[in-house]
This record gives C-alpha cells, structure tokens and sequence, in this order.
C-alpha cells in the first residue's frame, strides 16, 4: 500500500492508497481542497470540522445531481436502442417486402 501526504486547506494529511493509485487521489485530494477553499470564501469563517462537512456537503449534492443527470441519460440511451431496433426492424421488412415484389416482377 502507497503512503503519501495531500493537503487540504494547507493542513497536511498522511493517507494510504492502493499502488499505482497515487496520482487519483492526489486529484480527488485537489477537489477537496478547491471545495473546501471555495466554502471558506463564501461563509467565512468556520471550524475545521464545519468547513470540512460543508464541503463534503456540497460534493454529496453535486454528485446525486450527476447520479440523476446519469440515469436519465441512461433512459435516454435505453429508449433510443429500442427506437434504434424499431427502425431496423421496419427497414429489413421493407427490405424482404421489396425483394418479394422483385421476385414477383422478375418471375412473371
């Protein structure tokens, strides 16, 4: 296991992470950090604590607002497979109804 030092809000933290994980936490340490930096700009003043449960507040909304963008896209993609499927569908009907009418013409 990684051992390795992010900083948020210029507090130093020693975490562990999974090898070859270094890199992404450093980046998810980097988004804590902006977050948390943004909170104390716009309330002020807080506590450690405080500061840290605002910002992780904010993240918790920001990612069941991307959960719910996410799903309805996923509906979005289910329904245009099926009319996807419809359309195909009709096209090799129109396809095999054509050549039975080519079959018709060419046989008489």
């Amino acid at each position: 296991m990684a051992q390795l030092t992010i900083e948020v809000n210029g507090r130093s933290y020693a975490v562990g992470c999974e090898d070859g994980q270094e890199a992404h936490l450093r980046g998810l340490a980097a988004q804590i950090d902006a977050q948390v930096r943004q909170v104390a700009d716009e309330v002020g003043p807080l506590g450690e604590t405080r500061l840290m449960l605002m910002a992780a507040l904010m993240l918790a909304d920001e990612l069941t607002a991307a959960k719910a963008r996410a799903e309805m896209l996923e509906g979005e993609l289910a329904r245009a497979r099926d009319a996807q499927v419809r359309t195909e569908e009709a096209a090799a009907a129109a396809l095999i109804a054509a050549a039975d009418q080519l079959d018709k013409l060419g046989g008489d």
